[in-house]
């Protein structure tokens, strides 16, 4: 079955995302994997700086007071500050971000496929954080984005799926929901090389 007819199957739209991703996400594990962030603070902080250009990319989005209608405490769920705090602790220089995704003007239904990914990703840091006390950081100190969000992880990511399944989207916003979400992985993919070349 390929990923597509996996999707198909699916009713929800964020299981329909989370299947049509698994692909992009094991290839981006790999990645990661490859370039040993957790060997040292230095090779951890640049894992932090492919974080930041992917938040900095993502800002204005959950600055959207449109989509804080839909999405409760939007806000509050970015991370850009906490990278860049993140940066300063580990004497990381700030990359400079480009506009090419703040400046695109995105319907609805691809802002949800870039959050989805984002927003998923918090699941996965609780894993992150527990490697932490072996380079000497925390959720206070040089890991901050890795930290559990105001309410807990499980809750975040349970509202925040509640919100994107319960919107209506048509066919075509559909299909630009889904390759937002794959361009998603590809651009971290893209900051995660910048940062370690």
């Amino acid at each position: 079955m390929t990923a597509q007819q996996s999707a198909l199957s699916h009713p929800l739209r964020s299981q329909r995302l989370n299947a049509l991703t698994h692909e992009p996400h094991s290839r981006l594990d790999k990645q990661v994997k490859s370039h040993d962030p957790f060997a040292s603070t230095g090779r951890f902080a640049r894992f932090v700086a492919a974080q930041y250009l992917f938040q900095y990319d993502l800002e204005k989005l959950y600055a959207d007071t449109d989509l804080a209608r839909w999405i409760p405490g939007l806000e509050k769920r970015c991370r850009v500050e906490q990278t860049l705090l993140d940066l300063a602790d580990l004497e990381h220089a700030v990359p400079e971000g480009d506009e090419s995704i703040r400046e695109r003007e995105m319907d609805i239904s691809e802002a949800l496929g870039w959050l989805f990914v984002s927003e998923g990703s918090k699941l996965g840091a609780a894993f992150l954080l527990k490697r932490m006390p072996a380079l000497g950081l925390s959720d206070s100190f040089g890991a901050r984005h890795l930290g559990e969000p105001e309410g807990g992880r499980a809750q975040g990511w349970k509202s925040f799926v509640t919100a994107l399944d319960s919107i209506e989207l048509s066919a075509e916003q559909e299909r630009l929901a889904e390759a937002a979400a794959s361009a998603a992985f590809e651009r971290f993919t893209v900051h995660l090389e910048r940062s370690f070349a």
